[in-house]
């Protein structure tokens, strides 16, 4: 796999999802990209959520969804990744890209600002049945990433929480709480954690 691009935007009217491609490298930290922002902290962003990535065999696919051409930066990511289909994912594997390392936290749970982004309002529900989330990644190494940069994927430890079981769990609000103890055992985000805590201790 390879880093298509690097994209970045800061706030503007609440929100930071217009990323656009940036050259050069680029500082990677602990809370995300160098020149890079969240419109919405308490729901976007921090350590755990610190970077978003899609791949361009999901884009692909949306591009013949949606018989039109999609660039990158379209769904908000961070880092376009050549070869990366996210629904293969699981919670910790890791993605090794220029001089930093970053690890699989969370799908993308969609909201109304990707669907204004996307000029659909029935988009949400659109890019939840696609199953195609991209990944959340939080940052276990700083370092720099470019466009063109190899990108060398260790999956997590067999038996892993796959990615879309997490997704599901979201949507699947009276979940089995061996399945809930299940997801909280893996190393996901700490919105998705405390989601999941609070069903926990409300289950039966």
């Amino acid at each position: 796999m390879r880093l298509t691009s690097v994209n970045v935007a800061l706030p503007v009217n609440g929100t930071a999802i217009a990323k656009q491609p940036v050259e050069g490298p680029v500082a990677v930290t602990a809370e995300g990209l160098a020149g890079d922002g969240v419109g919405s902290p308490k729901h976007h962003g921090g350590p755990d959520q610190a970077v978003y990535a899609y791949g361009t065999v999901d884009y692909a696919w949306w591009s013949a969804e949606l018989g039109r051409e999609l660039a990158p930066g379209t769904f908000g990511e961070n880092l376009t990744i050549e070869g990366l289909e996210s629904a293969r994912c699981a919670i910790g594997d890791r993605l090794a890209i220029g001089t930093a390392l970053f690890e699989v936290t969370a799908p993308r749970i969609p909201c109304g600002t990707l669907a204004r982004r996307m000029g659909d309002k029935r988009f949400i529900g659109r890019f939840r049945d696609a199953r195609r989330p991209g990944l959340y990644l939080r940052v276990l190494q700083p370092g720099e990433v470019a466009g063109g940069d190899a990108v060398t994927l260790t999956p997590a430890p067999p038996g892993a929480l796959p990615l879309l079981e997490l997704q599901d769990l979201f949507y699947r609000r009276k979940a089995a709480k061996a399945d809930l103890e299940r997801a909280l055992a893996a190393p996901i985000a700490a919105r998705a954690r405390r989601d999941l805590e609070r069903r926990f201790e409300h289950s039966r």
